[in-house]
């Protein structure tokens, strides 16, 4: 029988604005000679992360090496276009890896799923080299679990909804091999051991790995042998305490696909969560622009985007202008907290608002594009 050629993935995820793109960039800026390949998926119409790691001067817009997919996400409306991409890349027969940076606002399984799921589909998929899912990280934003989410005590409310924020982080968190608890030392020690007890009680499997702007020892990340769908998908507290109850009612638990000999990620057909559509409950609103705008200019907007009544609720907005000097403006924006640095100069000015209910005649009209 011929040996298929296993290319390893690593999937990032995390809430918006966590800091996948900057652990990706460090990832890509590693000095071990390994050949990436990076699909990065961006639920806005303007691809502004694929434009940062281009900025990263690792990879090009016309290099190969980088897919962006975008206008959608991964975890629902562009699954086959994964899929697609996955096998472009596997048959080109030249990357060691491909990692995966998904939208902040997807949820990790279905995309498991979907990597798992390529061997079911024909030997096409297969037959030059087949995709394994080693790992899965997904990054936490330790200051906005402590301002956004009361140090983590809002993931364990009840009556959380399907729609809810809280819903999506959770199932991010329950989801993974590795936390990577990014911007540990923004908050005091005290909330830190709160924020990981809480995580831990989700999660009481995947390792927490402290870490500052996506600094991390990649020995914990890359060629681990992690990932397996079985133990994943069974991690979190909830599923064990409910499968601990069933085991002696029900032996037949879980409904197994027909496991294909070229699947090696454990994957079987589960339905333990209820998903939201993340199309559906979030939006972007974004736009490319040859505008120049000043810092304060931008601070001042930046500010704005915290009336919920008037703009909706803003969860992310991200991008770069030409400051009007030579230089560039960056910008990062979470509720409570923005970030705008100088940077390298670009061919025009980017910028994406991802939220809920955005009203974008307002938005428009704040940013005066």
């Amino acid at each position: 029988m011929m040996m298929i050629n296993q290319i390893p993935v690593l999937l990032i995820t995390g809430y918006l604005g966590s800091g996948k793109t900057t652990l990706l960039n460090r990832i890509l800026n590693n000095n071990r000679g390994i050949k990436f390949a990076v699909i990065v998926n961006d639920i806005g119409e303007v691809n502004i992360d694929a434009n940062l790691i281009e900025k990263g001067g690792v990879v090009g817009q016309k290099d190969e090496s980088l897919v962006a997919l975008q206008n959608g996400c991964i975890c629902c409306t562009l699954k086959m276009d994964l899929i697609e991409q996955i096998h472009d890349i596997t048959s080109m027969g030249k990357f060691d890896y491909i990692v995966i940076e998904a939208s902040g606002i997807c949820e990790p399984e279905p995309i498991a799923q979907t990597i798992c799921s390529i061997p079911q589909m024909g030997k096409k998929y297969v037959e030059n080299g087949l995709a394994r899912l080693d790992c899965i990280v997904t990054v936490v934003d330790a200051l906005r679990m402590r301002d956004e989410f009361g140090c983590g005590d809002d993931l364990m409310k009840r009556h959380i909804g399907e729609e809810d924020i809280e819903n999506l982080v959770i199932q991010q968190v329950e989801f993974c091999n590795m936390i990577l608890l990014n911007k540990a030392a923004e908050v005091s020690a005290e909330e830190l051991d709160r924020i990981k007890k809480i995580i831990r009680a989700l999660q009481p499997k995947a390792e927490i790995v402290e870490c500052n702007y996506g600094d991390v020892d990649f020995n914990k990340i890359l060629n681990t042998h992690l990932f397996n769908f079985e133990k994943v998908v069974t991690s979190a507290t909830w599923i064990r305490e409910l499968e601990g109850h069933s085991e002696d009612e029900n032996e037949n638990h879980h409904h197994e696909h027909e496991h294909d000999e070229n699947c090696t990620c454990g994957c079987h057909d589960h339905d333990h969560h209820h998903h939201h559509h993340a199309d559906e409950v979030f939006t972007s609103w974004g736009m490319e622009t040859p505008k120049k705008f000043s810092e304060d200019a931008l601070r001042s907007i930046l500010s704005a985007l915290q009336n919920e009544e008037k703009y909706g609720l803003v969860l992310r907005a991200k991008g770069f202008v030409d400051g009007g000097d030579g230089e560039w403006i960056y910008f990062d924006y979470v509720p409570g907290e923005a970030d705008i640095r100088r940077g390298g100069a670009a061919v025009t000015g980017r910028f994406c608002v991802i939220g809920s209910k955005l009203n974008e005649q307002a938005l428009k009209e704040l940013f005066n594009a």
